[in-house]
């Protein structure tokens, strides 16, 4: 797997939360293993106790990618190493899950395989991706989604870094909301124009009666 990637955990773990909506998805063991998207050594160490570790792990990462989104970059990077110390990849070599056409292992990292825990694993894995998609491509790639109320986690991989939405769901409520937006201001300044047209027409009206 392409290491960068990994950036996906960070954002799949944080909109598993969105609390302008009062909803969270972390809530029980079975959503722990779903977050890694596959059955895993890692997914099958989940217990109750992965739970508040990774709500507290969200919450944070949550804060690195608000920060990236404000143009403090620094804040970001300062709290995303934070995490990555408390949390640090153990990469292994390996190949046991993968086999060439002539039988021989595709060798591959494992970034955190021999990590005590669930929780442990996930977050040394996302914060790791997110590390390298951010020193790759910039912190300005990492974005809160910017149609309110919605503050979902995206990463931008556009060619123009053009993103400013977590989906094209988002896109499209913002831009229909701009457009009424616009029409109702429109609206406004023809009912001003009009009301001021009035005004000045009265007193010749008045003065031809």
């Amino acid at each position: 797997m392409e290491l960068a990637s990994y950036a996906d955990y960070a954002v799949r773990l944080v909109n598993s939360e969105q609390p302008w909506r009062g909803t969270d998805e972390l809530t029980s063991v079975d959503a722990v293993r779903a977050l890694f998207g596959s059955p895993s050594r890692a997914a099958s160490l989940a217990d109750e106790s992965d739970l508040p570790r990774l709500r507290a792990a969200r919450t944070r990462l949550r804060g690195v990618f608000e920060a990236a989104a404000e143009g403090d970059e620094v804040r970001g990077v300062d709290l995303l190493n934070s995490l990555m110390v408390e949390y640090p990849v153990s990469p292994l070599v390996s190949g046991h899950d993968y086999l060439d056409e002539n039988g021989r292992p595709r060798w591959h990292l494992h970034l955190a395989d021999n990590a005590p825990t669930a929780a442990a694993n996930y977050t040394a894995v996302a914060c790791m991706g997110l590390a390298i998609h951010l020193t790759g491509l910039g912190a300005d790639r990492l974005g809160i989604c910017q149609a309110a109320p919605c503050r979902n986690a995206y990463l931008d991989t556009s060619t123009n870094r053009s993103r400013r939405y977590c989906s094209d769901r988002c896109a499209t409520r913002a831009n229909v909301a701009a457009y009424r937006a616009r029409k109702r201001q429109e609206a406004l300044e023809g009912e001003a124009g009009t009301g001021r047209t009035a005004a000045v027409a009265s007193p010749a009206a008045t003065a031809r009666g």
